[in-house]
């Protein structure tokens, strides 16, 4: 039975963690550009105590605070303009049309009318790996690509789960708030890689080239004033990638309650994880693209906090806590074949496990009329 009290819970729930996520990056910017004024002061001092800089570094944030905003502010435009494009290089998606895949398309379509939204894009990633994604940044640029490997696998039941769960990211705005998350950490790695890996940037100072000033710095408060602003960007930048990976967690938990939301089907979204969990695997994508699939395409399945997904376990157990979903054992996908002329993988043979009604009625078809009306 859909438990539609349970579902809505977590769903409310879910959209509370990714607001608090994302206000823990704001913290971090500002206490980023704290950093800065407190490295300036140090290095810009002679031989002042701690308290000293740290004053000044103060009152430096309270006035400038606005540049680094700014600056923050640029580095988003750009990578906001050329993000889609970034994504289409790094994945090889490409578009595909109605008359090449009219099962992908007819399935996409059924959803997006039962809702009154706009079909978004669909493309095609040629590998045989069980994966997808939905990536655009505002209507009319909305896309879902699937791998060829999951048209061919899965059923019909299941395909149609996929893309509800993408098209819950679409609709929950899913795919903005990972790009923020995705920029904001650049942001801190960008920061980190200039302070700890080229020692010379900003500020010409490097630890194999000793100095009677950097001894004078050393023995003074402008010592203790660096260190602890390298410690500030250090965790600041560690903080960040945590903060992307919470925020990607909370979000596959919420497009997978929308799926069975969109289908009132959870026993084809778990069938569909319990597949695409031992399939998912894309050696070949960046590690920058694995928030945005449905599951991590990482060789090695990460895990805790440095993991990108929830176990499909966890995933799994919350679609039967809170939607009513049966559990399946995990199988090797089935492969269906292929008619001539059809792009995409056929639809299953009459008797083909899934989640079908024993009528062999699609789930969004109007019901029958029995013998008593």
């Amino acid at each position: 039975m859909f438990k539609a009290y349970g579902l809505y819970s977590h769903i409310r729930a879910n959209r509370l963690r990714s607001a608090l996520l994302l206000a823990g990056f704001v913290a971090l910017l500002l206490a980023l550009m704290f950093s800065f004024s407190l490295l300036f002061e140090a290095f810009a001092s002679g031989e002042e105590p701690f308290d000293v800089i740290l004053a000044r570094a103060e009152a430096d944030f309270r006035t400038n605070w606005w540049v680094g905003a700014a600056a923050s502010g640029v580095w988003f435009a750009i990578a906001w303009m050329f993000h889609q494009r970034m994504i289409d290089y790094a994945t090889g998606a490409r578009a595909v049309s109605r008359a090449e895949s009219p099962r992908l398309y007819n399935l996409l379509e059924n959803l997006c009318i039962s809702r009154g939204v706009p079909i978004p894009a669909l493309q095609i990633l040629e590998s045989d790996a069980l994966n997808a994604y939905a990536s655009g940044l505002k209507e009319g640029e909305y896309k879902i690509a699937v791998t060829r490997g999951l048209l061919v696998a899965l059923t019909d039941a299941e395909i149609e789960a996929v893309l509800a769960h993408e098209l819950t990211h679409i609709r929950n705005r899913d795919v903005q708030v990972m790009v923020v998350a995705t920029i904001f950490a650049g942001v801190f790695g960008f920061v980190a890689d200039l302070f700890f890996r080229n020692w010379d940037f900003p500020f010409g100072f490097s630890p194999h080239r000793p100095s009677t000033r950097e001894d004078d710095r050393r023995e003074s408060g402008a010592g203790l004033a660096i260190v602890i602003a390298l410690v500030i960007i250090a965790l600041s930048w560690g903080a960040s990638v945590l903060i992307r990976l919470a925020l990607s967690r909370s979000r596959e938990y919420l497009a997978d309650a929308g799926s069975v939301e969109l289908t009132k089907n959870p026993d084809a979204m778990i069938s569909a994880l319990r597949k695409i969990e031992a399939h998912a695997a894309m050696p070949a994508m960046p590690s920058r693209m694995r928030a945005f699939f449905i599951e991590s395409p990482a060789r090695v399945q990460e895990s805790g906090w440095f993991s990108t997904h929830p176990s499909v376990d966890e995933r799994v157990r919350a679609l039967v806590d809170f939607a009513g979903g049966h559990d399946v054992v995990a199988s090797a996908p089935e492969t269906f074949p292929v008619e001539d002329g059809q792009a995409d993988g056929a639809f299953p043979p009459d008797g083909a496990p899934g989640f079908l009604p024993p009528d062999g009625r699609h789930p969004l078809d109007p019901p029958q009329r029995g013998p008593w009306g």
